[in-house]
């Protein structure tokens, strides 16, 4: 197992990533969420879910990235993050998959 390839507080290391996930967070996690071929159980469920806490929703995406790039961590370490520092867990979530783009990012 590995570690993220930036860390939480790296937003600036892509000044675009940045500004999206600051400004047009759910913009930016969809891109995640396409990036990694993610696709909910039922999509009724998606939206509701996504109305009431989309704090699941991001935490879901952000542990799908970890564990097909094979980073450590848990879902508990996910939550915390999406939960406390959204915007920052977003941009590092897209310069992962930014930087995983060129290797065989899994498609399942």
């Amino acid at each position: 197992m590995s570690s993220w390839s930036n860390g939480i507080c790296s937003c600036f290391n892509d000044c675009t990533i940045c500004l999206l996930s600051f400004f047009i967070p759910c913009y930016q996690l969809g891109r995640n969420a396409q990036a990694i071929a993610y696709e909910p159980e039922c999509f009724c469920c998606c939206f509701l879910i996504w109305l009431v806490c989309p704090i699941i929703l991001h935490c879901q995406i952000r542990g799908k990235i970890r564990q097909q790039s094979g980073i450590d961590g848990s879902a508990v370490g996910d939550c915390l993050w999406s939960w406390c520092c959204g915007p920052c867990s977003i941009a590092q979530e897209s310069q992962e998959v930014a930087g995983s783009a060129g290797q065989s990012m899994s498609r399942e």
